[in-house]
């Protein structure tokens, strides 16, 4: 039995969270790699604390990247998000590198020779999803909470005012009536202010801008509109709690709404399937539901570490489709080359794209001119309308 009317729940948090700070310096250390090297093997862990910085992990790159240019890397990063704070600043803050060569097993492994060819980088299964809920056909708890942050984010780096600062999480509770969206019930933004604001004065602010961000009319009861409900919220980032890459990954993805597979994206490049198969689950997940086959696609994918096919694809449109799914999974397979390098070339990953992923989700995103995002596109959905439905 499906449930028609129920309460959901999302959250967000912003590109001055300890753990996006430690996504942002991973992509933005993938992006210098891959930017010498569009080939090159990145697997880059950061964990940020109190004016201190780590990066560790394994590389493989055609040319030299120095700890000193990872140095830079990681405190442009950091100044870019806008921390200048007594506890966490881009040029005071202590770093250390521990990154090292990619171990030659997994190398073997991935890498293309004679008739074999590129193997995934790792075993795992990626899930993508897709609905009508929202226009970018995301769940709509989780993108309304994205909205509220960007807004917030956007004013603060306008200098609309000089009291917001990085640190900022927002959480979005939506009430459902036969299966859809209608209003919000409760809404909480906790975000970091200097000392100069009141807390009646930050809450009328940034009730702004979470009206602006819901649907007219959808805005909760006072009552349950929560902002810094602890009371303030002057120390916050890597100062008040240590960040870590690859520790918000439903963020990342879909609210909650759908599942995950587990493994995180920030910090890899497109030969581990985490990301770019994640990626592509997306892609053909929202080109399935942009063809108007399905009102809701879960799509799941397998690998295992060396083989290049992917061991099952798994389609579920959760009784909303218009097709029946069972054939769906071979015709995906003969239709899209599913391969690690048949997903990077299809999407075209191999290029430095994933700074702009680290906050605020990978998906729900406007494809951008760079090629980030490319897994938005619905260029797929003509075709897939066509041969999905064809004998159907």
């Amino acid at each position: 039995m499906v449930l028609k009317s129920y309460l959901f729940t999302s959250e967000s948090v912003s590109e001055g969270h300890p753990d996006k700070v430690a996504d942002r310096i991973s992509d933005s250390i993938v992006d210098t790699y891959l930017t010498a090297d569009p080939y090159a093997r990145v697997a880059v862990e950061t964990m940020v604390t109190t004016n201190r910085i780590v990066v560790s992990g394994e590389v493989r790159c055609k040319k030299e990247i120095t700890d000193r240019d990872l140095e830079e890397i990681a405190r442009q990063a950091v100044r870019d998000i806008g921390y200048e704070q007594e506890g966490f600043h881009w040029q005071k803050a202590e770093f250390q590198s521990h990154v090292h060569a990619q171990s030659p097993d997994i190398a073997m492994g991935v890498d293309a020779s004679g008739n074999k060819d590129e193997g995934a980088g790792d075993q795992g299964i990626m899930f993508g999803y897709a609905c009508t809920e929202t226009k970018e056909l995301m769940p709509a708890p989780l993108q309304f909470a994205h909205q509220i942050l960007r807004s917030l984010a956007h004013a603060r780096h306008a200098g609309e005012v000089s009291y917001l600062e990085p640190d900022a999480k927002s959480q979005v509770t939506l009430r459902y009536e036969n299966g859809r969206p209608v209003a919000a019930t409760s809404v909480v933004v906790s975000t970091q202010h200097s000392p100069q604001v009141s807390a009646a004065e930050l809450r009328e602010y940034v009730r702004g801008h979470v009206i602006e961000a819901l649907p007219d009319g959808w805005m909760c009861h006072d009552d349950a509109f929560y902002v810094n409900p602890t009371g303030q919220f002057i120390v916050g980032g890597p100062d008040a709690d240590t960040g870590l890459t690859g520790r918000k990954i439903i963020v990342d993805t879909y609210g909650g709404a759908a599942p995950h597979g587990g493994g995180a994206f920030s910090g890899k490049d497109p030969t581990k399937v985490d990301r770019s198969a994640a990626y592509m689950s997306r892609y053909l997940a929202k080109n399935i539901v942009a063809a108007g086959l399905a009102e809701r696609c879960t799509l799941q994918l397998a690998y295992a570490i060396g083989v290049s096919k992917p061991l099952s694809l798994y389609v579920d449109f959760q009784g909303t489709g218009l097709i029946d799914e069972a054939p769906i999974p071979d015709r995906l397979m003969e239709i899209v080359d599913l391969s690690p390098r048949g997903i990077r070339e299809h999407l075209g990953l191999n290029r430095p794209i994933y700074a702009a992923t680290s906050a605020y989700g990978h998906f729900g995103r406007k494809p951008r001119a760079d090629g980030s995002f490319s897994w938005e596109k619905t260029d797929l959905a003509p075709i897939l309308r066509t041969e999905l439905t064809t004998g159907a």
